[in-house]
C-alpha cells in the first residue's frame, strides 16, 4: 500500500518535471526563433539599403580620381528626421525608416525606425530625439536590452574608439567613433541637447542588464 502511494507520488513529480522541461525548451526555442528571424530580416533590409548608398557613392566619384570631399561636407541639410528631403520614407515591417545603423564590433545591423513606442522598440531600434539622422547636432537612438543579443543588448561590450556606421534616407553614409560611455539614471535627459561643435553626433541609449540605470554611448562623425 505504502509502495503504491510512493510510486504515484514519484509519477506525479516526474510528470511535473517533464512538463517544466518541455515548457522551458519551448520558451528557449521561441526566443531563439524570434531572435534568428528578427536578425535575419534586419540584416537583409540593411544590406539592401546600404547597397543603394554604395551605388550613390560610386556614381559620385570624380572622373579625374581626385580625392572625394569629406562626406560630412556633402550632407544635404534637411532639418527633418528623415534626411530625405520630404520624399516618402522606406518601410520596415510597416514602420517608417529614417536610416540604418551598423556596429561591426558587436555584429549589429538594424533599420532605425522613425518614432519610439512599444511597437517600434519590439521590432528594431528607433529615433528618440534630436537633429535628425546624420544632421549637425545630436541624435538619440533608443533600443531595448533583451539580454539575448537583440537590438542594443550588447552595447555594454562597446568601447571608446569603436566604429558606428549610420546611413540616412538620402543614402549618405557617415562613420562615427565612440568617444564616451557611461551609466545614468532612467530619468536623466540632460545630455540630449548638447553643443556638438558643428558636426553630427549620435547617442545610443538602452537599459543596463538589471534595468536600474541607462547605458549611454556618445559617438561623433569623422
Amino acid at each position: 500500500m505504502f509502495e503504491s502511494k510512493y510510486s504515484k507520488v514519484l509519477t506525479v513529480i516526474l510528470v511535473v518535471v517533464i512538463v517544466a522541461i518541455l515548457g522551458l525548451l519551448g520558451f528557449l526555442g521561441y526566443d531563439w526563433y524570434q531572435k534568428y528571424f528578427l536578425e535575419n530580416d534586419a540584416l537583409a533590409f540593411v544590406e539592401n539599403y546600404t547597397d543603394e548608398a554604395d551605388n550613390k557613392k560610386e556614381n559620385t566619384v570624380p572622373e579625374d580620381n581626385t580625392a572625394a570631399t569629406n562626406p560630412i561636407d556633402s550632407i544635404e541639410r534637411t532639418n527633418t528626421v528623415s534626411g530625405s528631403s520630404g520624399n516618402e520614407m522606406p518601410k520596415y515591417k510597416g514602420f517608417n525608416v529614417v536610416g540604418t545603423i551598423e556596429i561591426p564590433a558587436i555584429d549589429l545591423h538594424y533599420p532605425i525606425l522613425e518614432k519610439v513606442n512599444k511597437s517600434t522598440l519590439e521590432t528594431s531600434v528607433a529615433f528618440l530625439y534630436g537633429a535628425g539622422i546624420n544632421q549637425v547636432g545630436n541624435s538619440v537612438i533608443a533600443g531595448h536590452n533583451y539580454r539575448n543579443g537583440l537590438f542594443f543588448s550588447n552595447n555594454k561590450k562597446l568601447n571608446i574608439g569603436d566604429t558606428i556606421y549610420i546611413t540616412d534616407n538620402s543614402k549618405n553614409r557617415l562613420t562615427y567613433k565612440i568617444y564616451d560611455k557611461f551609466e545614468t539614471t532612467p530619468e536623466d535627459a540632460s545630455f540630449y541637447s548638447r553643443d556638438t561643435g558643428g558636426v553630427p553626433e549620435v547617442t545610443l541609449t538602452t537599459c543596463n542588464d538589471d534595468s536600474s540605470k541607462r547605458l549611454i554611448i556618445f559617438a561623433r562623425a569623422e
